[in-house]
C-alpha cells in the first residue's frame, strides 16, 4: 500500500519543476472578485426580466424581475426610454400589455415551452456557452414574436462580447485522491494512517477548498477545452473565453477504484446512480448497513455545480483516473476475479470468499452504467495504468503488458480514453519534450493527453502530437509543508482539518 500511496508524491518533491516564461496569474483581489461576481449574478438573471407592467401577470416573480430590469437599465443607458410617459400613456400601455399577455396565455403549452427554453438558455449562459444559448433561442419557432427571447439574446450577446481569451499556459491543474469521510477511522494509528495523512484530503477540507476557489472566481474547464486532437492525433490549441474576474482550472482525482485495502478505514466503497439518476456514494457503516450520500469528489462536485452552475465552463467537470487491478468505481470488474489465477492476492481472495454470488458480467454492467452517467454529467476518464505502474522505472515490455490489461478490462467500461495520468506523479521525461520508445508506444495506443505531478502553479506543453500538463496535489502533505504554494487557491491554515495527526509524515 505504501508503494501505491506514499510513492505518489515521490516525484512531487521536485516541486521546482517549472516552465520557463510562465508568469504567475494575477488573481483579482477579494473585493474586486466579489464585485465581479455580483455583477455576473445580476447579469445572468437579466434574461428573465420583463417590463413592470408584464410582471403583474406573474406575481411570484414580480419583485425579482423588477429589480433585474432596473439593474439592466442602470447598466445600459441606451436601453432607457427616451422620455417619461404621461399617466394617460402609462394606462394605455398597461392595457396593451395586458391584452398581449392574455393572448399569450391562451396556450398554456406554448407558455410552458417558452419558460423551459428560457431556463435551458439561462443555464447555458451561466456556464459561459453564450453561442449555444443564443442559437437555441434564435432557432425557436417563436423567436420573432417573443420579446423575452429577443431580450435574452441581446443580453447574452453583450456578455459574450465582454469575454476574454485566457492564456493556456496559465491554466492550473489541481487533483485529489479519495476523500476521507471518517477521520477517526482513517487516522486510527495503524500502519496506513501516515499514508492517508500525507496524500488524502478530508471531505471538510475539500468542501472548504471548493468554496474558496469559487469565491476567488475559479471555473472548472475540460482538458479538451485547452487542446483538441484530430482523428490522426494531431493537436491544436483550444480557446477558453471567460468574463473578466474568472480564472480557469482543471480538476482531477486519482485512484477512483475504492481499493480493498481501504475497507473499514472511513472511505466510501463505490459510486452508484440513485433513483433520481444522480451519482452518489455507498458507505458501509459500523453495523454493516449501507448509507447512500455524497462522500467523495464526484457527487460533491455535482451537488456544488447544481447550486453554482457558473463553477463549470460549458458543463465541464473533472477527470477521474482509474487503475484496473481491483476493478473500477468500487466494482470488481477485473478478469482476475473470475479466472482466479494462482497468484491472486490475499485481498481479492478474501473479498471473493465474502461474496460467493460474485458475477463478473454483473459487476461490469453496473460499473459501465455508472461510468456512462458520469460522462453524461461532464466527467472524463483517464488511465492511471492498470497496475499503478511507475512509467519512469518500468521496462517498455512491462508498460506494454500493463496497457493491454487496461484496454481489455477498463476501456470497454468507460468507452475508452486518450488521457493518461501517470501514477506516482511520474513522467516520461523532465521538462524537455517527449520522445523515445515509451512515448511512441503510448501515442500508438491512442493517448494524446499526458499529466504528471510537479506542484508548480502552471506547467503546460502543447505540441503537434501531444498535450502535457503538470498537476498540484491538494492534500495533507502539501497543506502542512508548503501552504504558500496553495495561496492562490485557498488559505491552507484555515482549511487544514484539526483531526489530522501532526506533524504530517515526511516523504521517503
Amino acid at each position: 500500500m505504501k508503494k501505491k500511496i506514499a510513492g505518489v508524491l515521490t516525484t512531487v518533491l521536485a516541486a521546482s519543476l517549472f516552465v520557463s516564461g510562465n508568469a504567475p496569474v494575477t488573481v483579482q483581489q477579494d473585493n474586486m472578485t466579489a464585485q465581479s461576481q455580483d455583477n455576473e449574478d445580476t447579469q445572468s438573471d437579466e434574461a428573465d426580466a420583463e417590463d413592470t407592467q408584464s410582471d403583474e401577470a406573474d406575481a411570484e416573480d414580480t419583485q425579482t424581475e423588477v429589480e433585474e430590469e432596473e439593474a439592466k437599465v442602470a447598466a445600459d443607458p441606451e436601453d432607457q426610454p427616451a422620455a417619461t410617459e404621461t399617466p394617460e400613456e402609462e394606462k394605455e400601455a398597461e392595457k396593451e400589455t395586458q391584452k398581449r399577455e392574455k393572448s399569450e396565455d391562451t396556450s398554456g403549452s406554448t407558455s410552458s415551452n417558452e419558460k423551459a427554453l428560457l431556463a435551458k438558455a439561462k443555464k447555458l449562459a451561466q456556464q459561459y456557452d453564450y453561442d449555444k444559448a443564443i442559437s437555441m433561442l434564435q432557432n425557436s419557432e417563436t423567436y420573432q414574436t417573443s420579446e423575452k427571447f429577443q431580450h435574452a439574446v441581446k443580453v447574452y450577446q453583450k456578455k459574450k462580447e465582454s469575454c476574454v481569451s485566457w492564456p493556456l499556459d496559465q491554466v492550473t491543474h489541481v487533483f485529489y485522491h479519495t476523500l476521507i469521510k471518517d477521520t477517526g477511522k482513517a487516522f486510527d494509528g495503524d500502519y496506513k494512517s501516515g499514508d492517508y495523512d500525507q496524500v488524502m484530503t478530508t471531505i471538510d477540507e475539500f468542501n472548504q477548498i471548493t468554496q474558496s476557489m469559487y469565491d476567488k472566481g475559479y471555473v472548472m474547464v475540460s482538458i479538451y477545452d485547452m487542446a483538441t486532437a484530430d482523428e490522426n492525433g494531431n493537436m491544436n490549441a483550444g480557446e477558453i473565453l471567460l468574463p473578466p474576474g474568472k480564472v480557469p482550472f482543471v480538476l482531477s482525482q486519482d485512484d477512483v477504484c475504492y481499493y480493498h485495502y481501504m475497507d473499514g478505514d472511513g472511505f466510501a466503497t463505490k459510486l452508484i446512480v440513485d433513483e433520481e439518476g444522480k451519482i452518489r456514494n455507498e458507505y458501509v457503516e459500523d453495523d454493516g448497513s449501507i448509507s447512500v450520500g455524497d462522500y467523495d469528489m464526484v457527487p460533491l462536485i455535482d451537488r456544488f455545480v447544481e447550486e453554482h452552475p457558473d463553477f463549470s465552463y460549458r458543463g465541464a467537470k473533472g477527470i477521474v483516473a482509474l487503475t484496473g487491478y481491483n476493478g473500477i468505481l468500487g466494482y470488481r470488474t477485473d478478469s482476475s476475479y473470475e479466472t482466479r489465477p494462482d497468484d491472486l492476492d490475499a485481498d481479492k481472495v478474501k473479498w471473493l470468499d465474502e461474496h460467493p454470488d460474485f458475477n463478473l458480467n454483473t459487476e461490469r454492467e453496473n460499473a459501465a452504467r455508472v461510468a456512462q452517467a458520469m460522462k453524461d454529467e461532464g466527467w472524463l476518464f483517464a488511465s492511471h495504468t492498470w497496475g499503478h505502474q511507475n512509467v519512469s522505472q518500468i521496462s517498455l515490455e512491462r508498460l506494454q503488458a500493463d496497457t493491454q490489461k487496461f484496454k481489455e478490462n477498463v476501456d470497454p467500461l468507460i468507452g475508452g480514453t486518450d488521457i493518461i495520468i501517470f501514477a506516482f506523479g511520474a513522467d516520461l521525461t523532465s521538462v524537455e519534450d517527449y520522445s523515445g520508445e515509451k512515448f511512441e508506444y503510448l501515442k500508438s495506443q491512442g493517448y494524446n493527453y499526458y499529466c504528471n505531478v510537479d506542484s508548480s502553479q502552471y506547467f503546460v506543453q502543447i505540441r503537434s502530437n501531444y498535450f502535457r500538463q503538470g498537476r498540484r496535489n491538494l492534500d495533507g502533505y502539501r497543506m502542512y509543508y508548503n501552504p504558500e504554494l496553495l495561496s492562490d487557491l485557498f488559505d491552507a491554515q484555515s482549511v487544514f482539518d484539526s483531526s489530522r495527526p501532526v506533524p504530517v509524515p515526511t516523504m521517503g
